[in-house]
C-alpha cells in the first residue's frame, strides 16, 4: 500500500506541473464570442430505438415513452423518443469554416494540462430526437470570469454554448454549461474533503431507498393539466444511487464519454496517448491511464486531494432530467432545466430528490409551470440546486413545443447549409 501511494505520489508531481497561468486566461478570452461547428466525431451520430433505449437505462430511466416502441406508438409522439437530454452525447462531426489562423495560434494548447469540470449549466430543449435523426452542433464560449475558489485557491469559470441541430437544421436543444478550471496542485493542497468517511448501509437503510424507488413511477398517459397544478404544493420523492462504480459504467455504457478526451482501448488507447500526452497518468503499476478515472478510482481521487471517487456532474443533470420528464407525463414538455452541482457526490452517496411548484405562467402560447427541485445526500448536503420550467397540456389545447430564438434559428440554418456545401465539395474532391 505505501508503495503503491508513493508511485501515485510521483504521478501526482508530473501531472501538477500545469499552472493556471494569467497568460492562459487572456488568451482563452480571444475565443470569447466565436462559434464554430463541432468536429465531434460521438460515439453516437444516429439515434436509433437501441441507442436511445441503452442511453436512457444509462441514466436510470425506464420510462416506456423510451423505452418501449409498442407502448410509445399510442403517445402523441407516435414513437419512441430519446430524453432530450441525450443531445449531450449524440453529435456527427460538422464541416465549417476554420478558426482564424492567428487565433489559432495565439490559442494553442490554452489550459493544457488543467484540471476542468462541469458544475452545471441551463438547457432548453426544443425539439424531441426520434430514431433516424443525425445531430450536429455549433458551439463557442460565451464568458470567462476568474473567482476564488475554497477547493482550488482560484478557478476560472467559463460558460460555453452549445447548440444541438438535426439533419433538417432545426434546432433540438441549445446548452449552456460552466467549465470550472482549477490546478490539480492546489486542489490536492487545499484537500477540503479528504477527511470525509464511503457510506456504509445496513438492510434497513436500503429498504428506505427502495420504499421510495417503488412509489416513483412516471406519469405516462395520466395528463398532468397545466390548470390542475397549485403553486406551493410540493412534488412527490424521488431518489438516485447510493452511487456505485456500475454506475460509472453503465453511464459511459449509455454512451458518454467519447470526446473530448475519450476512454480507449489497445492501438486506440496507443494513439490517443500520442495525441493528447498529459491527459495520461500512470497508475500504481506504472500503466498510462486516463485523469478521469478519478471516477472509479478512489486512489487516484485520492491522490489529487478527493477522499474518494464521485460521479460525474453531468449524470445528476441527467438523473433531474429523468424526474421531471416522469412528472410531465407523456404529453407534457420539459422545456428548461437550469442546474447548479453544489457538492461532490462520492461513492456511496446517496441523492434524495424533492421539489416544490414555483409558479404558473402563459409564454409564447406556452402553459408552463415552474418548479424548484433539489439534490440533498444522506448528510443532509445540498449537492445540487435546479430550476426548471414544464409546458403542460391545459384542458382546452395540447402542448405547444416552444420555438428557438428567429436569430438563432436563421444562424443554425446557414451553419448546416455551410456544412452540406463543404460535404458537396469534399465529395467532388474525392470522385
Amino acid at each position: 500500500m505505501a508503495d503503491m501511494k508513493d508511485e501515485l505520489k510521483k504521478e501526482f508531481e508530473k501531472a501538477t506541473a500545469y499552472e493556471l497561468t494569467d497568460h492562459d486566461i487572456e488568451r482563452a478570452r480571444l475565443l470569447l464570442g466565436i462559434d464554430l461547428a463541432a468536429r465531434d466525431n460521438e460515439q453516437i451520430h444516429t439515434a436509433t430505438a437501441d441507442n436511445i433505449r441503452t442511453f436512457a437505462y444509462g441514466c436510470g430511466n425506464d420510462n416506456p415513452l423510451h423505452c418501449d416502441p409498442e407502448y410509445a406508438e399510442s403517445t402523441r409522439w407516435g414513437g419512441v423518443i430519446a430524453p432530450t437530454m441525450m443531445a449531450g452525447v449524440v453529435n456527427r462531426p460538422m464541416l465549417g469554416d476554420a478558426l482564424d489562423a492567428d487565433i489559432k495560434a495565439q490559442t494553442k494548447s490554452v489550459f493544457r494540462g488543467i484540471h476542468v469540470f462541469i458544475s452545471g449549466g441551463e438547457w432548453l430543449f426544443y425539439r424531441p430526437i426520434y430514431p433516424g435523426d443525425t445531430l450536429y452542433s455549433f458551439t463557442g464560449a460565451e464568458t470567462l470570469e476568474v473567482q476564488p475558489s475554497e477547493f482550488a485557491g482560484r478557478k476560472v469559470n467559463r460558460i460555453t454554448r452549445q447548440v444541438k441541430i438535426n439533419q433538417r437544421a432545426e434546432i433540438v436543444a441549445v446548452y449552456r454549461y460552466r467549465e470550472i478550471l482549477t490546478e490539480r496542485k492546489t486542489a490536492r493542497e487545499k484537500g477540503k474533503y479528504s477527511k470525509l468517511e464511503p457510506a456504509k448501509y445496513d438492510d434497513e437503510a436500503i429498504a428506505k431507498i427502495d420504499e421510495i424507488y417503488a412509489q416513483d413511477v412516471p406519469r405516462g398517459a395520466d395528463r398532468w393539466y397545466f390548470e390542475d397544478a397549485v403553486v406551493g404544493a410540493p412534488l412527490r420523492p424521488s431518489a438516485s444511487g447510493p452511487l456505485t462504480t456500475t454506475d460509472i459504467v453503465t453511464f459511459h455504457a449509455g454512451g458518454y464519454g467519447w470526446v473530448p478526451y475519450g476512454l480507449r482501448v489497445g492501438r486506440y488507447w496507443h494513439k490517443n496517448r500520442k495525441r493528447i500526452a498529459p491527459f495520461y497518468i500512470k497508475n500504481e503499476n506504472g500503466i498510462p491511464d486516463v485523469a478521469q478515472r478519478l471516477h472509479w478510482d478512489s486512489a487516484w481521487a485520492q491522490a489529487i486531494g478527493n477522499p474518494m471517487a464521485y460521479d460525474y456532474g453531468v449524470m445528476r443533470e441527467n438523473y433531474v432530467y429523468r424526474y421531471l420528464t416522469d412528472l410531465a407525463g407523456d404529453d407534457g414538455w420539459v422545456y428548461r432545466q437550469y442546474d447548479e452541482i453544489r457538492k461532490f457526490n462520492y461513492m456511496g452517496d446517496v441523492q434524495f430528490i424533492s421539489g416544490e411548484i414555483t409558479g404558473k405562467r402563459e409564454d409564447a402560447g406556452l402553459n408552463l409551470v415552474d418548479v424548484k427541485v433539489k439534490m440533498t445526500n444522506q448528510r443532509g448536503e445540498d449537492t445540487l440546486l435546479c430550476d426548471a420550467s414544464i409546458a403542460l397540456p391545459s384542458k382546452h389545447k395540447p402542448v405547444l413545443l416552444p420555438e428557438p430564438p428567429a436569430e438563432l434559428k436563421e444562424r443554425a440554418i446557414r451553419m448546416m447549409a455551410r456544412h452540406w456545401e463543404l460535404n458537396a465539395a469534399r465529395r467532388r474532391g474525392k470522385s
